[in-house]
């Protein structure tokens, strides 16, 4: 029996540049077995390329980071926008009233102070209430968490969350299930891997974690920003007083962005990559993938 496919592709017209719709028809009966394999090869380009568009607006620049911020720790207001400011460099800051000492104005911000984060131009997105794990809680708890920094947002005139990072990076499928139903856009874990728009599910997005002691993981990590892939980092307080395993000094800090700077990297928030992303076909398109690396 003779077997008749059409291979419908896009060639360009050397003559005038134009692109003209070429009909290829082949009998696969009467072909060699290398040709067929050709004929595989390019039917899962082009639709790698289809798949490729459909999730990327634009193409992704070499040298993107992102970075975000977590647990609202007072020198996040007091250091890091000022430099931030100084570098020209945009970032998210996640926010939680982290217990038992969120009172404590020489540990952490206050809302007045998380507000003027957002008047500058910052973005503030979710972290929960308390820093709860969301992998241990369920339904109306579950959503109680979230909510309440919505509602704070919401009354201190505060841009509504659409962006979240997991506590701990506590995370599995019932926490993912309620950030999807949530409606966030994008989610951020661990991992110490960059982040693969194609590949990597945008509720979990891969960082890495910085701390006083591992400048050298970071330098590496920022090398990663190419072909496709984007450099996510987590940092906590610069310096993080109640928490000193995660502390960034300052002067290190800083010396990130200046390298960054000097270097002309893009350094973005997170909600900044819906100009890159179509993240409504990324989270129909990707599948998550709990096997991959997500904690730091």
């Amino acid at each position: 029996m003779l077997y008749i496919y059409a291979i419908f592709f896009q060639i360009p017209n050397i003559k005038n540049n134009e692109i003209s719709l070429m009909f290829l028809f082949l009998s696969l009966s009467k072909i060699l077995p290398q040709m067929r394999f050709l004929i595989f090869l390019l039917l899962l380009s082009v639709t790698c390329v289809q798949v490729d568009a459909r999730i990327v607006r634009k193409r992704i620049p070499d040298k993107l980071v992102v970075l975000t911020f977590d647990d609202a720790t007072a020198s996040q207001y007091s250091i890091v926008a000022p430099l931030l400011k100084k570098y020209g460099f945009n970032a998210t800051f996640f926010i939680c009233e982290f217990p038992p000492n969120f009172g404590d104005s020489t540990k952490y911000m206050n809302w007045r102070q998380i507000k003027e984060l957002n008047d500058m131009g910052f973005e503030i997105a979710n972290h929960t209430r308390h820093h709860e794990h969301l992998d241990k809680l369920h339904g109306e708890k579950a959503l109680e968490v979230l909510h309440y920094i919505d509602n704070k947002c919401d009354s201190m005139g505060v841009l509504k969350p659409e962006d979240f990072a997991y506590p701990g990076y506590g995370l599995n499928q019932s926490a993912f299930a309620i950030l999807e139903e949530e409606g966030y856009n994008f989610a951020r874990a661990g991992g110490s891997r960059p982040y693969n728009p194609l590949t990597d599910h945008p509720l979990l997005l891969p960082s890495w974690a910085t701390n006083s002691e591992n400048k050298a993981d970071i330098m590496d990590a920022f090398a990663l920003a190419k072909d496709g892939q984007i450099v996510v980092l987590t940092i906590h307080g610069v310096p993080d007083a109640e928490h000193p395993w995660v502390t960034t000094p300052p002067e290190l800090f800083e010396g990130y962005l200046k390298y960054l700077s000097e270097n002309d990297f893009e350094v973005i928030a997170m909600r900044d990559l819906k100009k890159y992303i179509n993240v409504e076909k990324a989270m129909k398109t990707i599948s998550p993938d709990f096997s991959r690396p997500l904690k730091n």
